[in-house]
């Protein structure tokens, strides 16, 4: 329906404005259309599904024919996300990775340690599907966020944890990191448990 509504109203290379563009459905159409266009929401939530959804539907390169605007750029930008809204730091930061927020599944504060997942298949097990969990922590760091995360990792039958810090980790967070294990793919020894924190322009 969109398609016919975008082809009946717009030409080529005309402006679609979609202002509160949710799922990005109108967006994803309209950049198959050869339309320009601009999308409007307030979440990160929603910018982050637009993004991925994109990104399924023209693959990687469509990353260089737009750009967002209001999203943080530099660790300061990313701090006053964090202290403004933890839940909008939180699918800004999974976005960054391709993960898929929880909290798109279910209500705030029912992750169980469990914020984003992303899921992959590995060439060993042709066929098999597994899974990422990622936690995002925001705040001042405990060294149980990495203790607890090997438990996670095997009640939610998960092959790779990620803890991702707006704070540099501990010693001691990063010592429990190395001894927690690692995961054996085609491409090499992976550690089972790694950590992602931001650091100026991007991620370190």
């Amino acid at each position: 329906m969109l398609e016919r509504i975008i082809k009946a109203s717009s030409n080529e290379d005309d402006v679609v404005l979609d202002p509160f563009c949710g799922c990005g459905t109108a967006l994803a159409v309209a950049q198959r259309l050869n339309r320009k266009w601009i999308g409007i929401d307030i979440t990160h939530l929603a910018i982050a599904l637009i993004k991925t959804r994109l990104k399924d539907a023209h693959g990687l390169d469509v990353v260089n024919t737009y750009r967002v605007i209001g999203e943080p750029v530099s660790l300061p930008d990313a701090k006053a996300l964090a202290m403004q809204d933890r839940y909008q730091f939180q699918y800004w930061a999974l976005g960054l990775l391709g993960a898929r927020p929880i909290q798109s599944e279910q209500k705030k504060g029912a992750d169980k340690g469990v914020d984003g997942r992303l899921y992959f298949h590995d060439e060993a097990e042709s066929g098999k599907v597994k899974q990422v969990i990622f936690s995002v922590k925001s705040g001042h760091l405990k060294n149980e966020y990495v203790r607890e995360l090997p438990g996670i990792l095997e009640r939610e039958k998960a092959h790779i944890g990620v803890l991702i810090t707006l704070e540099p980790p501990t010693q001691p967070m990063k010592t429990e990191s190395a001894s927690a294990g690692f995961y054996q793919s085609p491409w090499g020894t992976k550690p089972i448990l790694f950590g992602t924190r931001f650091a100026q322009g991007g991620l370190a």
